[in-house]
């Protein structure tokens, strides 16, 4: 079974987190929430608390296949502050292994130089932090082990392909008709 995490930041846009974890957890993949503040509830930008399954302190790393990176404000800012988040992306990266994010999540990503000569999307006016990156205006870019999506509105299209990427397009084709979802 595949495993990923998704971290959860003060001030993460809500849609972003949940909706991947939803998906992916229908889909039969193995997410862990963290909590990269170490308190046992994060509130995201929209005033909703979550409560994460793990502190950043407590997680194991060695058994996933990959690290998701929701968005919003202040959520972004303070993935981009956090040491660690910024040592497990590099490390997820340096290995081949999914590197994920969205909405203004993807410039965390660029500031860490992960986006170098590659494909590229994120929130409209984040581009000029995605260094090095080839920027695209695609709801969803899959450029190697790194997935990147433009905001709220793109929650379900990326958690489709982080599915098809662990689990082939024929799955994220099921949850989609599961779920519904009529969009690209």
């Amino acid at each position: 079974m595949k495993q990923v995490a998704v971290f959860l930041a003060e001030g993460l846009e809500e849609i972003e987190g949940l909706t991947v974890v939803d998906v992916l957890r229908r889909a039969g993949i193995e997410v862990t929430t963290i909590s990269i503040s170490e308190k046992k509830e994060v509130t995201g930008s929209h005033n909703i608390t979550i409560l994460p399954d793990a502190l950043f302190s407590e997680a194991d790393w060695s058994g996933l296949d990959g690290v998701i990176l929701p968005g919003g404000m202040p959520g972004t800012t303070n993935l981009m502050e956090h040491e660690g988040v910024r040592k497990v992306i590099q490390e997820f990266a340096d290995q081949k292994k999914l590197v994920a994010a969205i909405c203004a999540a993807p410039s965390v990503l660029g500031q860490a130089g992960l986006l170098r000569g590659k494909r590229a999307t994120c929130y409209p006016g984040f581009e000029e932090q995605l260094t090095g990156a080839q920027c695209c205006e695609e709801q969803v870019v899959r450029d190697g082990n790194i997935i990147t999506s433009r905001g709220m509105g793109t929650a379900i299209p990326f958690a489709l392909a982080l599915t098809s990427y662990f689990l082939g397009q024929e799955k994220a084709d099921e949850i989609k008709t599961s779920i519904l979802y009529e969009g690209k």
